[in-house]
């Protein structure tokens, strides 16, 4: 041992002079603001998950099956298991590799390989059977760190899987919880047009008894049955839209359409509008997934350029048998039959033509490129959230104003509807009352809709559960 140690000096001595620490990467932390400028103040803030329809019960329902039996979270959770394999066998190749084995060989020699010349009395075995039984075990003790490196590398991917399966997993609640709120704002706008369609089927029977009378045109039941069949027309066309609804939530949860279905008949009440959770810009880092994932993978891609440039390096490996020769069985558990060795080898670089130092440049853009990633990830976190706050402060205040306009145009509507009946007004006048009525509705209902559709925007652009 000492004389292949010696043996070996030159080369390491050689390789010191070429090799050299891997490249510095600045990779400064992204700048951020103190605070949001459209964040709620603090004493009215809410909870977080209070943002998500919990209170729905087809929301609840659909996404407990979902986070059991989703497709993209099957994905997501098989690239984990995927990972964890990884870093399992970077762990590994820090342990030696043992292994055993055992043979049975026969030979036959041929005696005119001797030549003629065997002294008299000397005799070749022409026909040999040997026995052998080996354990061997072969080390590297990792000297300059590569695979300490790669062990590092393997781990922090596994962390950046495990939270993009949480991002996955954000993701998929946050779009069933739209797809629930999209078909109860269908449900309030069918509702709102069931009642404009039998106040205009009223307004029908009431202009046909006149005509008939006498006292009014047959000019005012057309009009009438023309707002009738424009409701019976706007109902018709929310069918599409429910149909667009349930196909996206096959797709989300692996559920047929006759089981999501009567999840979504479900009643509920209207939402309750939580206030929005108060937040820094700081926080994002420690809870945005895509964040977390992207800072993950930049910890990896910086273990890989460590690795490689460990390979300018010489690599050291230790080796050692133990087994047992005999060439006859009943001998094989002999003393004499124990055979052995110990050895070390040194492997080190003397000349490759720049194709390590090929590599480490790569690594190192590898590096910058990641870094680039997760400094994109932050920002898109810290927009996206100002965005959501900004989105439910103007919904909210949309939602105020649209339902202030419902009740001025419903009441306007009522006393037109009163003065035709006492033939004060004309019908022309019902009719203007009646529409902007309805389109008041119909708003009012978007607005609402567009206000829990922003809570769940701003819990996804928060960071979301965190599994």
């Amino acid at each position: 041992m000492i004389r292949l140690a010696l043996a070996g000096l030159p080369a390491l001595a050689l390789a010191a002079c070429v090799a050299a620490p891997p490249p510095e990467i600045a990779t400064p932390a992204p700048v951020l603001p103190e605070s949001f400028a459209y964040a709620p103040d603090a004493p009215t803030a809410g909870a977080l998950e209070a943002l998500l329809p919990y209170g729905d019960p087809a929301f609840a329902d659909i996404a407990a099956i979902a986070l059991a039996q989703a497709p993209t979270l099957e994905v997501a959770l098989g690239r984990i298991e995927v990972a964890r394999a990884g870093a399992a066998r970077s762990g590994a190749n820090r342990l030696p590799l043992v292994s055993a084995d055992a043979s049975v060989t026969a030979t036959r020699t041929s005696p005119e390989q001797f030549g003629g010349g065997l002294p008299p009395g000397v005799t070749i075995d022409t026909e040999r059977v040997s026995y052998g039984a080996n354990l061997s075990a072969v080390w590297d003790p990792d000297l300059f760190g590569r695979v300490r490196a790669q062990e590092r590398a393997a781990q922090a991917r596994l962390d950046a899987a495990t939270f993009e399966a949480v991002g996955v997993r954000n993701t998929l609640l946050a779009e069933i919880a739209t797809a629930v709120i999209d078909w109860r704002t269908l449900e309030a706008r069918q509702v709102a047009i069931e009642s404009d369609l039998g106040a205009a089927q009223e307004l029908v029977r009431l202009s046909r008894l006149r005509e008939e009378a006498g006292i009014a045109p047959g000019f005012d039941r057309v009009r009438a049955e023309g707002a009738a069949d424009a409701s019976r027309s706007r109902l018709a066309a929310l069918e599409s839209e429910k149909a667009r609804i349930t196909g996206r939530l096959v797709t989300l949860t692996g559920l047929p359409a006759q089981r999501i279905l009567p999840l979504l008949a479900q009643p509920a009440g209207l939402p309750a509008q939580p206030a929005a959770p108060a937040s820094m810009p700081s926080l994002l880092l420690a809870n945005r997934p895509d964040v977390l994932a992207a800072a993950a993978n930049l910890a990896a891609v910086d273990a890989d350029l460590a690795a490689t440039a460990a390979q300018r390096f010489p690599q050291f490996t230790l080796s050692a048998a133990l087994g047992l020769l005999a060439f006859d069985l009943g001998s094989l558990f002999d003393e004499d039959a124990v055979v052995g060795s110990v050895g070390g080898s040194l492997l080190a670089p003397i000349l490759d033509f720049g194709r390590i130092q090929a590599e480490i440049d790569g690594a190192a853009a590898e590096k910058r490129v990641a870094f680039a990633r997760y400094r994109n990830s932050v920002f898109t976190a810290l927009g996206e959230a100002e965005t959501a706050y900004g989105v439910i402060a103007a919904a909210d205040r949309e939602l105020a104003l649209a339902e202030r306009e419902l009740a001025s145009a419903r009441r306007a509507a009522e006393i037109a509807d009163t003065r035709y009946r006492a033939g004060l007004s004309d019908f022309l006048t019902v009719l203007e009352a009646r529409r902007v009525a309805e389109a008041s509705a119909e708003r009012a209902v978007a607005a609402r809709g567009r206000s829990e559709r922003a809570r769940v925007l701003l819990w996804l652009a928060l960071g979301g559960g965190q599994g």
